[in-house]
C-alpha cells in the first residue's frame, strides 16, 4: 500500500509528514523550496498552502511527479464541529482553519500561529470560532525596521524587559509586542467565554514567545494535525 503524505506550505518553508494509520501526522520534516528534489513520493498528497501562487504551482508540479493524486485543502464554513466566524470562508487562511481543527481536543482554545504573520484565533468549547487577529510577527517587524533603517539589525539580540543596547531593545520590542497582543487576547477571551481557554502556540517563531507566556502550550504541528483530520475524513467519506 502506498503512503499518503501531508504538506503544509507557508511563506518561508514546507513542512511534511506521513499520514499514519491512526490518523495523525508521523515524523515531521522541513524543506526549503530549493530542496524540492528531496520530496517524498506515495499515494495521495494532501496539501495546505498559503504560499504565493508561483511557489504553490512549483510545489504542485513537483508533487504531481511523485504522487498518484493531490488533494488541496480549502477553508469551508464548517468542518468536524468547527464553525468559522467569517461570512466568506475563502478569506480565512487555510492554515488558520486547519490549526483550529487540529486543536479540536483542546477547545476552548486561543490558537496562536507565529510565522511571517502572527495570527490569533479563538474557538469556544462548542467549536464556534469567535474570530481572531492578524499582525506582523516579530521576525517581520525586525525585517520591516531594517528595510526602512538599515542600521537596525534584522536579527539578533536577547529579550530583556528594559534593554541597554540596540539589538536587545529590538528583540525586546518586537517580541514584547507579540507577547502583549497574546496576553491581551487571552484576557479578552476569558472575559468573553467566562472560562479560560488553552493557549496553543505553533509556527516557526513560537518557541521564542513561549518562554514569556507561561500559560501557553507548544503544539508545533497543529496545521498538519488539522490536515490529517481532513485527510482521514476524506478517506472514510
Amino acid at each position: 500500500m502506498t503512503q499518503d503524505w501531508l504538506f503544509d506550505f507557508g511563506n518561508t518553508r514546507l513542512k511534511c509528514a506521513p499520514l499514519q494509520p491512526d490518523g495523525m501526522p508521523g515524523p515531521v520534516r522541513a524543506l526549503a523550496p530549493s530542496e524540492f528534489g528531496a520530496l517524498p513520493s506515495g499515494g495521495v498528497a494532501h496539501v495546505a498552502s498559503v504560499a504565493s501562487e508561483t511557489a504553490r504551482v512549483h510545489l504542485l508540479e513537483a508533487l504531481a511527479q511523485r504522487f498518484h493524486r493531490i488533494e488541496l485543502a480549502r477553508t469551508t464554513a464548517t468542518f468536524d464541529g468547527l464553525r468559522i466566524a467569517y461570512a466568506q470562508p475563502h478569506k480565512l487562511g487555510v492554515d488558520r482553519f486547519l490549526a483550529m481543527i487540529g486543536a479540536r481536543d483542546a477547545w476552548p482554545a486561543l490558537i496562536v500561529g507565529v510565522g511571517t504573520a502572527l495570527t490569533i484565533d479563538l474557538v469556544d468549547a462548542t467549536g464556534q470560532h469567535r474570530g481572531g487577529r492578524i499582525a506582523p510577527s516579530p521576525t517581520l517587524m525586525r525585517e520591516a525596521l531594517h528595510a526602512r533603517a538599515a542600521q537596525l539589525a534584522p536579527a539578533g539580540g536577547d529579550y530583556r524587559e528594559f534593554a541597554d543596547d540596540t539589538e536587545d531593545a529590538l528583540a525586546s520590542g518586537c517580541e514584547g509586542t507579540a507577547i502583549a497582543l497574546v496576553d491581551r487576547s487571552a484576557t479578552e477571551a476569558t472575559r468573553l467565554l467566562g472560562a479560560t481557554p488553552r493557549v496553543l502556540l505553533h509556527g516557526g517563531g513560537a518557541e521564542a514567545l513561549r518562554l514569556h507566556l507561561p500559560q501557553a502550550r507548544s503544539r508545533p504541528s497543529l496545521v498538519l494535525e488539522g490536515l490529517a483530520r481532513m485527510a482521514t475524513a476524506e478517506r472514510t467519506a
